[in-house]
């Protein structure tokens, strides 16, 4: 991944056991998150919610990402995936 203006940028795509696929870009500068966006085949209600993680990403280190997301699926109805479904999506982007 190479980088520009400073800003890495790493994508991943994920197939969840069971079908279910997550697409994700990062966004990130030293390891900080700048911009993170989902996309795929699956479902979390309320649907809104997918921007209330992408958002509450921003700012975070690694550590700080997982931490989140367990955090964010207590509050989250998600069908054929979960936390760790996207944290190891998140991962496999932030390495490339």
């Amino acid at each position: 991944m190479e980088a520009v203006n400073g800003i890495s940028e790493g994508k991943a795509d994920y197939k969840v056991p069971g079908g279910k696929l997550i697409r994700v870009r990062v966004w990130h500068r030293n390891g900080i998150i700048e911009k993170v966006r989902f996309h795929g085949d699956f479902f979390i209600h309320p649907e809104e919610a997918i921007e209330e993680l992408e958002n509450g990403l921003v700012g975070k280190d690694m550590s700080g990402a997982e931490s989140f997301i367990d955090t964010f699926f207590e509050r989250i109805e998600s069908a054929g995936v979960g936390p760790e479904d996207f944290k190891r999506s998140f991962f496999l982007a932030m390495k490339e």
